[in-house]
Formats: C-alpha cells, structure tokens, sequence
C-alpha cells in the first residue's frame, strides 16, 4: 500500500476514536435518527452532539437527508459496524484477560 493511502486509513480512525463518536455510530446502527432524538439516547448537549456530527459528516462517516424541519442522519457505510463490532469483541477478549491476571496476581499476594 502506499503511503497516502496509510495517511487516509489512519484519519478515519482518528475520526472514530472519540467515545462519544462510536456512540452516535452504534445508535445509527440500525436507524436514521435526528439530533433530538440522539440527545434523548445518550443525554448529551444537542451542541456536542451537533459538533460530534458534523465532524463525522465531514469526513464522509455519515449521511443527511431532510425531512421537513429534521435532519436524519445514517451511517455512509453500514459496514463500519462490523468494524467496531470487531475491536469491541477484542476490548471484551482483553478485559477478560486482565481480569484474569488480576485474580492470579492477588491469589499470589494473598498466598
């Protein structure tokens, strides 16, 4: 691969590796939703919200379409749940992990 090719791989990542922007994406999941109602689902400001939105619109994550005075928004590339699928099953794998060396460490302490 080359290197430009690298360089956009990696500003997509960026763009998901902020919380709050992996939740709007899963909540997007299976639905279009509209600010009011991902202010409702995640009870943060509509400001953060829009702020979060518009960085994710901006780099081409997720879609808008008007409906009256709403805008719904949807993700651009449905597949990009399987992706977060796939690193939250490996977060769940590491925890396990350390949750069990944690318990081998303290029954050492303990012994």
């Amino acid at each position: 691969m080359n290197k430009e090719l690298y360089e956009i791989h990696a500003e997509i990542c960026k763009t998901l590796s902020n919380p709050v922007r992996l939740e709007i994406i899963n909540l997007l999941r299976n639905k279009k939703r509209n600010v009011g109602e991902l202010v409702n689902l995640t009870k943060i400001s509509q400001s953060t919200i829009s702020q979060h939105l518009t960085i994710l619109r901006q780099k081409n994550l997720v879609l808008t379409k008007r409906n009256g005075k709403n805008i719904y928004y949807s993700l651009a590339y449905p597949e990009m749940i399987k992706a977060c699928d796939i690193m939250r099953d490996i977060l769940f794998k590491q925890l396990k992990k350390n949750e069990k060396l944690i318990k081998k460490i303290r029954s050492k302490n303990e012994s």
